[in-house]
């Protein structure tokens, strides 16, 4: 029920049913991050290319997030606004989960990532967008964190899959160039729970319609939005993003780094070209296009979200780095291993899908103590605490060699990730006007994926002239970058 005219109360029921499809997002999300490296690695990757063949997620999600921002806010069918992305990334999902364990080059595992992580980005961005519509204000806290619950929850499914089926008699080595059936019948499980997961959702709720949606906004206080003849906004830094991009390229160039720098500067001179060409179609009166439409949000996004963008930048270098390089630490330092085909490797393996699933499983328990604890210090103090938690855990990755000890550190982490999963979503979602969440929340996602980008484009070279064959170091990069992501947090005044 609704008793100020607003959206209606949900219950525990319907915070269930809007964010259960997260859990099998999540599935597919978890799977990836735990076994990515070791298929690439199984299919005979080097180390210092694996930053490279993980680039393929990070572009995805930069090109396909705004874009499925952008249209879910215009559409409305008979499934609804957002569940038709939910459905038809989550059919994607499933049929690239299937095949990526069976790759049988290097070349296919990184053309099914890349399909595979578009697939979960056309069904992941709209969730978020998803949470602000069907909650109102005093509610987001509580579905977020039924949301980061989810994700949780998956993510530890996912990651003990492997480790599960070894107890149970199923094979966790394989001859050379091929994967081993752990990890082969997890992707198996994982898409069938995926696929189930998200079908709950969408069957499960009912979309507020368009006149809806602004009734309750305007119950609610919100600003309308503005109409269709706004002048839209044109920046007109363009030159100057493209001089960015031939400097990066020069200067890869100077420094002989590896080819995945030049895709860093070219994205730079592809943004600049982007603005360019969007200030001219405005100029000329065609400024109804997706392209202006999403550079014009970029350009005008509210000041609270301009200020998580920095956070977002640090926090989520940090976590490119212990998902791509987890398990190579892991096996080096732990168990003495650097052939993937070894069973000592594999151990190892498996045992970062445990510790995976140990941090993913607090961040579960801890999603429900975040609303409490943000009504006592506030979102930002306590997005801040849990950041400088994820530090300290990157600190204990380097430092200990007990394989059982390394769950200290990712409680840690899991406190930090259910706090990277919740409370910027809230602060963002009260700052944003209600008919742009979706777009907005795609352009939030480039500080998520620029990040990754530069960790892809500089790791594998870093590694390899400051301290080759020892990627423990990369922990201690990823705590300095987090304990930024904590101090930037100093900046942000939620609305």
């Amino acid at each position: 029920m609704s008793d100020t005219g607003g959206k209606p109360h949900q219950g525990i029921g319907g915070l269930w049913n809007i964010s259960f499809g997260f859990f099998g997002v999540q599935i597919g999300f978890a799977l990836q991050n735990a076994n990515a490296s070791r298929i690439f690695q199984s299919l005979g990757t080097p180390i210092d290319d694996l930053a490279l063949m993980w680039m393929a997620a990070p572009l995805t999600g930069l090109i396909v997030q705004p874009i499925i921002g952008h249209y879910s806010d215009r559409t409305w069918t008979r499934l609804g606004r957002r569940r038709p992305y939910f459905l038809v990334g989550a059919i994607l999902c499933t049929i690239a989960l299937c095949f990526m364990p069976n790759s049988p080059a290097i070349w296919a595992a990184a053309v099914t990532l890349w399909i595979l992580d578009a697939s979960l980005n056309v069904t992941m961005e709209p969730f978020r967008a998803f949470v602000g519509d069907m909650l109102r204000r005093a509610q987001r806290p509580a579905g977020y964190a039924f949301q980061t619950a989810f994700i949780g929850a998956g993510a530890v499914a996912a990651s003990l899959a492997p480790w599960v089926l070894t107890q149970m008699g199923v094979a966790n080595t394989a001859a050379p160039g091929a994967v081993p059936d752990t990890v082969r019948y997890s992707f198996y499980i994982g898409a069938a729970a995926l696929l189930a997961a998200v079908l709950w959702t969408v069957l499960g709720t009912r979309e507020y319609a368009p006149d809806e949606l602004a009734r309750y906004a305007a119950a609610d206080g919100e600003a309308p939005p503005p109409p269709d003849h706004a002048p839209l906004a044109t920046p007109a830094t363009g030159p100057w993003w493209l001089a960015g991009g031939g400097a990066a390229a020069a200067a890869a160039w100077a420094l002989a780094l590896k080819q995945e720098a030049y895709l860093v500067a070219v994205g730079l001179a592809v943004f600049g070209v982007a603005q360019i060409a969007s200030r001219r179609m405005i100029a000329a009166g065609r400024g109804d296009n997706l392209l202006s439409h999403v550079v014009s949000d970029l350009a005008t996004m509210p000041d609270t979200m301009r200020r998580l963008a920095l956070v977002q930048f640090c926090t989520w270098g940090a976590l490119i780095i212990m998902w791509v390089y987890t398990t190579p630490v892991v096996a080096l330092q732990v168990y003495g291993a650097t052939d993937p085909a070894s069973p000592a490797y594999n151990e190892a393996g498996n045992w970062v899908g445990v510790l995976f699933a140990i941090y993913s499983g607090v961040a579960a328990v801890c999603a429900f103590a975040l609303p409490r604890l943000s009504r006592s210090i506030g979102p930002q103090r306590t997005h801040m605490v849990g950041l400088l938690c994820g530090a300290a855990g990157f600190i204990g990755l380097l430092t200990l060699r007990d394989a059982t000890l390394l769950i200290v550190p990712m409680v840690g982490i899991g406190i930090a990730w259910a706090s990277i999963l919740t409370m910027p979503y809230v602060m963002l979602a009260d700052a944003l006007p209600q008919h742009k969440l979706g777009v907005y929340m795609g352009i939030f996602n480039f500080f998520v994926v620029l990040p990754q980008l530069l960790v892809a484009a500089l790791m594998g070279a870093a590694i390899e002239r400051l301290f080759p064959g020892q990627p423990g170091w990369t922990m201690l990069i990823a705590a300095a970058v987090m304990g930024l992501a904590a101090l930037a947090m100093l900046r942000v005044r939620a609305d």
